[in-house]
């Protein structure tokens, strides 16, 4: 019992750990954002350490969403879960059959399609989930489409991460650029400044995954 006790303590977002500017930063944003900015970073880097990195996140990201009403992002984080032990066994593949690829014009539509259905249908049920679930849910959800939105894109990016299609890296920056807007618009301003920060490493991951798959096109014209 004394266990459980100091576990959700140590969720709880009134477990201050310090003040930064007038902000009170909470144990768990604190802790999500550090391994949050790690795990991001070893992704641009295309290195597997994002994943097992990627749980602690997605477990503090979880518990905090939860308690600032952000439902689909909550749920967004069972889905990064299942994400990321999809990510974790296929990037243990051999490189040969593990590379930096592109998606084709045709798949990169299909994926645009499937984002913007999910997201009316997501932001469907979340604008209303304080109706459908009340026990559950007691507080309506602020920006249903919106927050929508940045779950289903998320799930599209994570899938295309997982199987290292550099087009991952644009959904990341719009992603980002949002969740920077709707995180302020929340209170968390830490997690905003999280997503600011994201957005940079967006832009380093492109590039070097760009680099990448130049390296590789050119080593195999070498070959030839």
């Amino acid at each position: 019992m004394w266990n459980v006790c100091v576990r959700m303590y140590l969720f709880d977002i009134n477990n201050i750990v310090f003040e930064i500017w007038g902000y009170p930063l909470s144990f768990v944003e604190l802790t999500g954002t550090v391994f949050g900015l790690l795990s991001v970073y070893w992704a641009s880097k295309a290195n597997i350490w994002t994943w097992p990195v990627g749980v602690v996140n997605v477990l503090c990201m979880f518990a905090l969403f939860f308690q600032v009403q952000l439902y689909a992002n909550m749920f967004l984080q069972i889905v990064f879960f299942g994400s990321i032990i999809y990510g974790w066994i296929r990037w243990k593949r051999p490189e040969a059959v593990n590379r930096i690829t592109r998606l084709k014009p045709s798949a990169l539509l299909a994926v645009l399609a499937a984002v913007a259905v999910g997201t009316a249908a997501t932001g469907w049920l979340t604008s209303g989930i304080h109706v459908f679930f009340p026990q559950y849910f007691p507080v309506k959800a602020p920006y249903p489409y919106i927050d929508s939105f940045v779950m289903v894109a998320s799930v599209a990016a994570m899938v295309l991460l997982a199987q290292k299609r550099i087009e991952n890296w644009h959904f990341w920056l719009v992603i980002d650029v949002i969740c920077v807007a709707l995180y302020m618009m929340q209170g968390i301003y830490f997690i905003a400044a999280q997503y600011a920060i994201f957005t940079g490493i967006a832009v380093f991951g492109l590039m070097n995954w760009r680099r990448e798959i130049t390296n590789y096109e050119l080593r195999m014209t070498n070959d030839e």
